[in-house]
């Protein structure tokens, strides 16, 4: 059985097909806007009471009717079936139109709009099709199939409440064909290709109105790419660079619909005016990112805590101090390489930059509930948080330790990512393991923010294949402001998760150190590592990695002879 919501946006999407509305037509009736209806249709938000109240009185229907199925409430719409409140106020019909070259389209897609619900609801769409020649339920288990020779019983004939059209079928107990070619075929029949001349307008003032008027059966509008705000002719706004782009397969489109609407909306506002655009989408990256960021979570198979109460170790000494975390940042040059430099060699370098370092870093096991103690000294893969540990002595003076420059020995809390790359570490027998003395972890997932990862990186990619360097710096700002405020930070009042702060970070650096094992392995030397994004080694890099702007690609910052004028 399909849930209410679900039945309602078939209602809607049959409302609009039979009044020729379209989804900018009902968000303006609504005062929504089209990505906004877009989003409601597609699953991706959820219509509210007050969204259905705004619905009826659009379509002028009581709520009864509207949540009574598309087949009842376009019935009542169409004047063939009385309302469920008959009491209520007698509304105004709301507009019809005839059938228009479009009502065509929407005929065509409405067979696969059905074999799509389906494909997800299997048995939900046919389980409401009923028709009079055969009484059992479509596609339910043990329903009796007609003998191939058997005829059909007698059954009454009645224009379908869709398209006008005879039929001998029922839908929901009203006069409909059952699917969508068959309204087109029906149609098509009564209406035959004419080439004659149209007759004059007083002729067709005086000819007779058609029994029932002709209209679309019910279909799930699919969701259409947002336009951008028109602009006067005299000052044309220059949109970003290249054509919209439909969504990857694994991205979510409705994500990637959101930002380039964001940008096309920002720059309209400003007149064509990319200095102020960019300045706008960055003043606005902390609340958009946070409203992508719960779009990318509709559907998920859990909640995330916003605000879990903070462990004390995670939270700040001072206003401006740190809190007991230590995130493993790296800070390492190669003493042996230094050294030879002292004695005067010189040695060519090139630095390497790592592209958008925090957007990968994403991608890491974060907690999703309140963080709870664990002492079993145990890892658990399936858990993430922060932990005390002592680590082991790091014995290689040509690869950085892992643990970044600390120099002190002893105890420390660590993050997830930290530890996950130490214990990665001890098991290609480069140091001992951790002992782990306490934990503070909850169950966790790599794929918490992979939704959100992917719509970024993907709007990314495109914008930089377009050229369109506002919606990269945007996306930089999202990503960047993100990170750095979902801590404890008055720029974000909608979360407070300092862990997922420091495993983000800590896996930004983790990512770095792990290319430079990578090179290291490849026979690189590694010279220098520092930040999260910057890897300074000898020899030829482009055979071990690949070259551009991309996540997975490098670019080359600069080139230079250590030992000589940097």
């Amino acid at each position: 059985m399909m849930g209410t919501e679900e039945i309602l946006r078939l209602t809607v999407a049959a409302l609009m097909a039979r009044t020729g509305e379209r989804q900018n037509d009902l968000a303006a009736g609504l005062g929504l806007s089209q990505a906004q209806v877009s989003r409601k249709q597609g699953g991706a938000a959820h219509w509210s009471l007050e969204d259905i109240d705004r619905l009826a009185a659009h379509y002028r229907l009581p709520v009864l009717d509207l949540l009574a199925g598309p087949t009842h409430a376009a019935s009542v719409l169409h004047g063939s079936v009385a309302s469920l409140q008959p009491d209520s106020a007698q509304l105004p019909p709301a507009p019809t139109s005839t059938p228009t070259p479009a009502t065509t389209v929407l005929l065509d897609e409405a067979a696969a709009v059905v074999n799509g619900l389906e494909r997800e609801h299997p048995g939900s769409a046919a389980g409401l099709v009923r028709s009079s020649r055969n009484p059992a339920v479509y596609g339910q288990p043990g329903a009796p199939a007609a003998a191939p020779d058997a005829s059909p019983p007698t059954a009454s004939v009645q224009p379908c409440v869709l398209c006008g059209q005879p039929t001998q079928d029922e839908l929901e107990g009203f006069p409909q064909h059952l699917t969508a070619e068959d309204c087109a075929e029906a149609m098509a029949s009564a209406n035959p290709p004419s080439t004659a001349a149209p007759a004059p307008a007083a002729e067709e003032t005086q000819a007779p109105a058609p029994a029932a008027p002709i209209e679309p059966p019910a279909v799930v509008e699919t969701p259409v790419a947002p336009v951008a705000p028109a602009v006067p002719a005299e000052s044309a706004v220059p949109a970003p660079a290249g054509p919209r782009r439909s969504a990857p397969g694994y991205a979510s489109g409705t994500l990637l619909e959101q930002i380039a609407d964001r940008v096309h909306e920002v720059l309209a506002a400003s007149s064509g005016d990319l200095e102020a655009a960019q300045a706008e989408l960055i003043k606005s990256a902390i609340p958009d990112v946070m409203t992508l960021l719960k779009a990318s979570r509709v559907g998920g198979r859990y909640e995330h805590s916003e605000f879990p109460p903070t462990q004390e170790i995670l939270r700040k000494k001072s206003q401006k101090g740190a809190d007991e975390i230590w995130e493993g940042r790296p800070k390492w040059r190669n003493p042996e390489l230094f050294a030879a430099v002292k004695r005067g060699e010189q040695i060519e370098v090139t630095a390497l930059d790592m592209n958008a370092a925090y957007l990968s870093a994403m991608k890491a096991w974060l907690p999703i509930g309140q963080l709870r103690e664990d002492t079993s000294g145990v890892h658990d893969p399936k858990k993430a948080g922060v932990h005390l540990i002592t680590p082991a002595t790091w014995d290689h003076t040509d690869l950085p330790n892992p643990l970044g420059n600390r120099m002190e020995p002893g105890e420390l809390w660590v993050s997830e990512s930290t530890l996950r790359l130490l214990l990665d570490c001890a098991r290609q027998g480069l140091a001992d393991a951790p002992v782990i003395h306490r934990s503070l972890v909850s169950g966790a997932s790599e794929a918490l923010l992979e939704k959100l990862r992917r719509a970024l990186a993907e709007s990314r990619k495109t914008a930089l294949a377009e050229g369109d360097e506002l919606t990269v710096a945007y996306v930089k700002a999202m990503y960047s402001k993100f990170v750095s405020t979902i801590g404890e930070s008055s720029a974000n009042r909608e979360i407070r998760r300092p862990d997922w702060m420091h495993i983000i970070r800590a896996k930004a650096f983790a990512n770095l150190w792990m290319k430079a094992h990578k090179a290291y392995k490849a026979g690189l030397q590694v010279v220098e590592i520092s930040g999260t994004d910057e890897l300074h080694v000898v020899g030829e890099w482009r055979s071990v990695f690949p070259e551009g702007r991309d996540l997975n690609q490098v670019k080359e910052k600069t080139t230079y002879v250590l030992g000589g004028k940097r």
